[in-house]
């Protein structure tokens, strides 16, 4: 059984167990999340596709931790005029734990 979950504008394909980064929840850790934006569930062959959620379907995951990703640089430039300029970005990531998906 797996569903398609959608948080922080991202889709993610989930069954019980996996382990995801996702963008940062307003969750501590260890606390349980319930995601309610499932877009698709799979039972066994049996496929239910929400317009555009599927209704009374959820997905319970744990948190594990926050994180922050790796930096990302940026580098601009503009040739013959002296500009340059770094730029970087850690983006603030979750970790969470699959548990269930209630349909």
């Amino acid at each position: 059984m797996y569903a398609v979950l959608e948080t922080g504008s991202k889709q993610y394909r989930v069954a019980a167990g996996d382990t995801l980064e996702i963008e940062r929840l307003a969750v501590e850790a260890g606390q349980p999340f319930t995601f309610d934006r499932v877009l698709l569930v799979n039972r066994d062959g049996a496929v239910a596709v929400g317009t555009p959620v599927v209704t009374g379907a959820t997905v319970v995951a744990d948190v594990v931790e926050h994180i922050r990703g790796e930096k990302k640089l940026t580098f601009k430039m503009k040739r013959r005029k002296g500009y340059h300029k770094t730029i970087g970005h850690r983006q603030e990531l979750t970790i969470v734990k699959i548990k269930e998906i209630k349909s």
